[in-house]
């Protein structure tokens, strides 16, 4: 009698196969969350995501399992994180609060606000404007984690700004409106911000590599990535 292959050895197969997928996803995420997390917390909780994902995956549906299982394993490093609070309360507040400057901005103006105009708008100096966003910016990984249609199945920025081939017929055809609102934030976005989201998430460049290609300091990427995700956070709630 020939050995069938069980649900759990297929399960087994796809952890093995994928085991430095997870130490990719962590180190890419590293940059955006505070030094006090340590490294192993996050591996951990990126296991289990990756665990998860493989006990819950279903190839019929025709999406790819490196595809499934990212959005799995930085579920689960978040949900780490947010039993951690990791992220002060005042940090919060900035946050907030810098978004929802660009949000009426944005309103207002009928276009993607500048630093400027929010430093002018937050009534701060424009250096110390910049400051905030370096302080915010570990939220970055939050805030592209976050849903923004439920009615589509739950997408996330993240989900839209990678490869969607995976995607069902009938996904395909739910998102077809949330694709195209965010690439019209994105073509609103400056060419800089722009370029960062773009080597970023599509070229999936380091923080310091995009430094490199445009000769900026880390710090001034860091920023631009902030900004970015805040005014396309703003764009997709308005």
């Amino acid at each position: 009698m020939l050995y069938q292959p069980t649900a759990y050895d297929q399960r087994d197969e796809l952890i093995k196969a994928h085991l430095d997928y997870v130490d990719f996803i962590v180190h890419r995420m590293r940059p955006q969350i505070p030094g006090n997390i340590s490294l192993d917390d996050l591996k951990s909780a990126a296991m289990y995501g990756l665990m998860d994902a493989a006990s819950r995956f279903d190839p019929d549906k025709g999406v790819l399992f490196k595809t499934f299982a990212e959005t799995r394993i930085r579920g689960a490093v978040l949900d780490e994180l947010r039993k951690m609070d990791w992220f002060s309360r005042s940090m919060r507040d900035k946050h907030n609060r810098v978004f929802r400057e660009v949000k009426r901005l944005e309103q207002e103006l009928g276009r993607d606000p500048t630093e400027e105009e929010i430093a002018e708008s937050m009534e701060v100096e424009l250096g110390e404007y910049q400051q905030i966003l370096n302080e915010i910016g570990h939220l970055g990984v939050i805030s592209l984690n976050e849903v923004l249609n439920e009615a589509a199945g739950g997408e996330t920025f993240l989900d839209q700004l990678n490869d969607t081939n995976g995607q069902n017929p009938e996904e395909s055809i739910e998102a077809k409106e949330l694709v195209a609102d965010l690439a019209e934030a994105l073509d609103r976005l400056s060419e800089k911000e722009r370029l960062v989201v773009t080597l970023f998430y599509y070229e999936e460049f380091t923080q310091k590599e995009i430094a490199g290609v445009l000769e900026l300091s880390e710090g001034r990427i860091s920023q631009l990535h902030s900004q970015a995700l805040l005014k396309l956070r703003a764009r997709m709630a308005n």
